[in-house]
């Protein structure tokens, strides 16, 4: 604007009017104060994403995170006050509560009256970690008789016997070699027409005359072809384990112990907590297991996800 539309403006604008001024960040929020004041009293803000809940309510009606949070005794991090675990000191929290079966008991207790494991945790006769659970978070043995028992039901279980079979087919294919050259892989043929020839006639001095021979088990493939099944087989693997998904329930013990019975050997998996969908090495380190979960395989380097890791 030049100097002399400046002039005019003014000289257009009647007497004693001013132009409007933005008002400032401060007066807005002095002007703001008095409004949140009374709404607050009306009800409790919530801590996550700012609505105003009941007073008497416990659960945010907007995003359901809790209205009041708890403090761990451990550590002082802010915690769910229904969470017996704490995840940033990794510390078992409540001492009125087994680890290992769920059960109460006196905060004087040494021993749980339900299934008698000490107060304090259990060492792993295996790798010898210090565990607050059934099973030992490390290597995942069984460490009470509650936890075999487990084991033994899970064993007779379909979904458990296709898993575990579909994890032992994927490790077989882990610790085979797949051809390097195209000669390699003629000797390999030359090697196969070898081996099929002994046989035979080791069948045929017997008495057999015309002998069946088998395929050897463990075939060799190109690296194509090995990494095309181990993908098969891992898509396989991640669908039984979306099927044996645990559903929310009362206890954190009773899933704690079921998802670790359930773990198959020989696959990197961690478990994926419906609490905060968030990444555990097993739900031993998930602050409210009771909400549900389930395992899922892991990527290649993506140990760094996990949230429990130190």
């Amino acid at each position: 604007m030049t100097d002399e539309q400046t002039i005019n403006s003014e000289l257009l604008m009647p007497r004693g009017q001013e132009l409007p001024q933005e008002e400032s960040a401060p007066q807005m929020e002095m002007q703001q104060q008095p409004q949140m004041q009374a709404a607050y009293a009306r009800g409790v803000p919530c801590p996550k994403c700012g609505a105003i809940n009941d007073s008497d309510a416990a659960y945010c009606s907007s995003c359901g995170a809790f209205l009041h949070m708890g403090v761990c005794p451990n550590c002082g991090s802010e915690i769910d006050p229904d969470a017996d675990f704490c995840e940033s000191c990794h510390h078992y929290i409540k001492p009125n509560v087994c680890s290992f079966c769920g059960a109460s008991f006196s905060e004087h207790d040494i021993y749980c009256p339900e299934c008698g494991q000490p107060r304090g945790g259990i060492v792993c006769p295996n790798c010898h970690t210090l565990n607050d659970f059934s099973f030992c978070k490390q290597c995942g043995q069984p460490l009470t008789d509650q936890a075999k028992g487990i084991m033994n039901q899970m064993r007779q279980m379909p979904e458990y016997k296709a898993l575990m079979a579909l994890a032992q087919e994927y490790n077989e294919l882990e610790m085979q070699l797949p051809y390097a050259t195209e000669q390699d892989k003629k000797k390999d043929e030359a090697l196969q027409q070898l081996r099929e020839r002994v046989l035979t006639l080791l069948a045929q001095d017997e008495g057999k005359e015309h002998p069946v021979i088998k395929a050897p088990k463990r075939q060799r493939v190109t690296k194509e072809e090995l990494a095309e099944n181990k993908k098969r087989k891992l898509e396989q693997l991640a669908e039984l384990l979306d099927r044996m998904a645990i559903p929310e329930v009362s206890s954190p013990a009773r899933v704690r112990n079921y998802a670790m019975a359930q773990k198959p050997a020989g696959v990197r998996l961690a478990w994926i907590c419906n609490y905060k969908k968030a990444l555990h090495s097993s739900p031993c380190g998930c602050a409210k297991p009771q909400m549900g979960g389930k395992w899922v395989i892991l990527g290649h380097n993506s140990k760094q996800e996990i949230k429990d890791d130190k």
